[in-house]
């Protein structure tokens, strides 16, 4: 009995997970709070990694604080925006970026 359960609970995984959608083509809308939180983390994780980097010795330290300030200034404008959005009622309002 234990072994049919679990035949049929693989064979409705494997369905769920590989059934394809009606359209492939289809996107989900992403609205401009999305793609600002996106980018947030992704200058987060630059941050991180070019931290570490210059922790390891591959980066001289002009170079470290150009590009540090560089993306310090980007997270700046883009938490702006998001605050700016956030004031206005329409972080989270679906429309297209």
């Amino acid at each position: 009995m234990g072994m049919i359960a679990g035949v049929v609970l693989t064979l409705a995984l494997f369905g769920f997970i590989f059934w394809p959608e009606r359209n492939p083509f289809v996107q989900a809308d992403k609205t401009r709070a999305d793609y600002l939180r996106e980018r947030k983390d992704v200058i987060y994780e630059n941050l991180r990694d070019l931290n570490f980097e210059y922790l390891a010795g591959k980066y001289p330290e002009q170079d470290y604080a150009d590009q540090r300030a560089g993306l310090e200034d980007e997270a700046a404008r883009v938490i702006a925006e998001m605050e700016l959005l956030e004031a206005r009622g329409e972080f989270g309002r679906r429309s297209r970026v």
